[in-house]
């Protein structure tokens, strides 16, 4: 044929469908299948019918190109032309292939005898078996019998028992304390350092506040009044001028003063009654007196007259008035900074995610301005109380605390020695970090200490286990079951096999079931 054949090169992986897909582009063409030098495929007769005839029915003429012996029987059976090399193909003729191999029942030849026609020439062949013949033919299938039947029973005592162990594996709860540092400068966790990252949470805060002053002035106060009897001990009258002075007579003396002059008439026992207020040093409350307690004059009167009050003097009272003093402003903003710490903090706890920590020591008052602090009124003004209205921005560390239990995690699984496990289930950690070790306030960086705790369980290899039982006593396996594997202190082993009343265990090793359980937890 003068057109130049196409060539398609065969991998290891192809199959019959991936061929006729790359012949479905080829239609009305030679192609020359080409076999990889190492490996084979398509070794089955059937694939190369199914290929040939996917040729034949797109008008492609096939040629091959391996060393395969399998493969080149197989294309000489469908008439297809194979070959050594690329070169040895171009200079042959190719051979017109075809896809029928097998023939049906109605291609069978003319004279070949059918079945029913063999069925007289079987019966007398059957028929000439001697009666020798017959007798070896019968012991012989008793025998085949017999030995079948053993075969089955012992068969049968093999693969019949089987048996159920429950094994309880060693447990201990182990517990690790850290100290972990939280700091806002990390980028990452560090396990072996014990350091996690933090974030800075900021949130600004207005709150108001209110106390009442301490701060006191003194005023000016209002003097006692009352009035006194001067009794004449001669009988000559005596002249009591304004401003003569009179005093109480026990304890501390409060001095008094006439308010107007007066004339008392002579005679012993004769008295007139003047008008009295209390002198200056002597003013407010000091200058109210009980009755009987004015009973001195002060100066010459008092060799010849006599002074009594018949009545309390009253109306000296202490004034004064509170007032804002400095010692009230600055009790007044500590009070209004821990409310806004406080709010803060629940403001941080409502916004945060289940899995993030707020430091306590951390949450502090990172901006604070003059002009953000209103106060209702300044240092010496009178006033019963304060007020300030403040506003700040506030500051805390915030921890994520998946990343701090890393790190217990960490600790637990070192304690985990080679055939244990860490059951991951019983891993427990306290609650946070709560437990604030040191906070620095300059960066932000927090130490807390984080607890935890888990159960490690010794690790049991089922299948050794199984296979060290296979066809043991009950007595020897119990015994090694106890002294070979690690099993918790007072669990014993149970152990139980089937057909009851065996007391071995089963030869087989896959008829033994091992099954472990957890130490109940009480």
């Amino acid at each position: 044929m003068a057109n130049k054949a196409e060539y398609v090169q065969l991998e290891i992986g192809d199959d019959v469908a991936s061929v006729r897909d790359r012949l479905s582009f080829l239609r009305g063409q030679r192609v020359l299948l080409i076999w990889p030098e190492e490996g084979t495929v398509l070794t089955r007769k059937l694939d190369l019918v199914l290929v040939q005839r996917e040729a034949m029915r797109r008008a492609i003429r096939l040629a091959l190109v391996t060393h395969d012996p399998v493969v080149t029987q197989h294309a000489a059976e469908l008439n297809i032309s194979t070959y050594e090399t690329i070169g040895a193909s171009e200079r042959g003729r190719w051979r017109r292939g075809r896809s029928k191999v097998f023939a049906n029942r109605f291609q069978r030849p003319k004279d070949e005898p059918l079945p029913e026609d063999l069925k007289e020439v079987a019966s007398r062949i059957y028929a000439e078996e001697s009666a020798l013949e017959r007798r070896g033919r019968i012991i012989r299938g008793i025998i085949a019998v017999i030995l079948f039947a053993a075969a089955a029973v012992g068969l049968g005592a093999i693969l019949i028992p089987s048996a159920t162990i429950i094994l309880t594996p060693a447990q201990n709860r182990i517990a690790t304390s850290a100290e972990i540092i939280a700091d806002p400068q990390s980028l990452g966790i560090d396990i072996e350092n014990r350091i996690i990252p933090a974030t800075i949470l900021s949130v600004q805060i207005e709150e108001t506040g209110t106390i009442p002053t301490t701060g006191v002035q003194d005023l000016q106060d209002t003097t006692a009044a009352g009035s006194v009897i001067f009794i004449n001990q001669a009988n000559q009258p005596v002249t009591i001028p304004q401003g003569t002075i009179v005093t109480t007579g026990t304890g501390d003396p409060v001095q008094f003063r006439t308010t107007q002059p007066v004339e008392l008439p002579g005679g012993v026992g004769l008295q007139i009654e003047v008008p009295i207020e209390a002198l200056q040093g002597f003013g407010g409350e000091t200058g109210n007196v009980a009755s009987g307690t004015i009973n001195t004059i002060v100066g010459p009167l008092a060799e010849s007259v006599t002074v009594r009050n018949l009545a309390p003097t009253a109306g000296g009272a202490n004034r004064a008035q509170k007032v804002i003093n400095q010692e009230d402003r600055d009790n007044l903003l500590a009070i209004v900074k821990q409310q806004i710490q406080t709010r803060a903090y629940s403001e941080m706890q409502a916004n945060a995610t289940a899995t993030q920590c707020i430091i306590l020591d951390s949450i502090q008052i990172g901006e604070e301005r003059d002009d953000w602090k209103i106060y209702s009124g300044e240092v010496g003004q009178a006033a019963d109380s304060l007020s300030l209205t403040m506003r700040a921005v506030i500051d805390a560390t915030v921890v994520e605390v998946p990343l701090a239990r890393q790190v217990i995690l960490a600790q637990l699984s070192g304690q985990v020695q080679a055939g244990q496990t860490l059951n991951p289930q019983s891993i427990a950690y306290d609650s946070g970090c709560e437990s604030v070790v040191g906070f620095d306030q300059q960066t932000g960086r927090a130490t807390f200490t984080l607890s935890g705790t888990g159960v490690i369980t010794s690790m049991i290899d089922t299948a050794a286990v199984a296979q060290n039982l296979a066809g043991r006593s009950l007595t020897d396996a119990a015994a090694y079951l106890v002294t070979e594997l690690p099993l918790q202190q007072g669990i014993a082993p149970q152990i139980s096999v089937q057909p009851d009343g065996l007391d071995r265990m089963p030869v087989l090793p896959f008829r033994i079931l091992i099954q472990i359980q957890e130490v109940p937890r009480v």
